[in-house]
């Protein structure tokens, strides 16, 4: 798996988001709070790509993985490597080919 440097990801990465939560949460998945933090973070990405607002190279760099790796963990959610880009689209696409 590709990773990007982790000085570069550093300096790209400015915000952060705190999410309060119940301890529970975490226990109910069997997950500890790291474990729990990161899954957090990558279903977020994912859904974010899934609606269409980030591209895979975005949301790849986001986790530190390359755009291959970040294609490859949408099947772990059953998310399309299609994102929002849906039926009507891709018939656009195949008329206009």
């Amino acid at each position: 798996m590709f990773k990007l440097p982790y000085l570069r990801i550093k300096e790209a990465m400015k915000g952060i988001i705190n999410i309060a939560y119940p301890e529970s949460l975490a226990n109910s998945l069997r997950l500890s709070e790291k474990e729990f933090e990161s899954e957090m973070k990558t279903s977020s990405l994912v859904k974010l790509f899934e609606l269409g607002k980030v591209s895979s190279g975005v949301a790849a760099r986001v986790l530190g993985l390359s755009r291959v790796d970040f294609l490859e963990l949408l099947s772990k959610y059953h998310v399309s490597v299609f994102g929002a880009y849906d039926t009507d689209d891709l018939n656009d696409d195949l008329a206009n080919a």
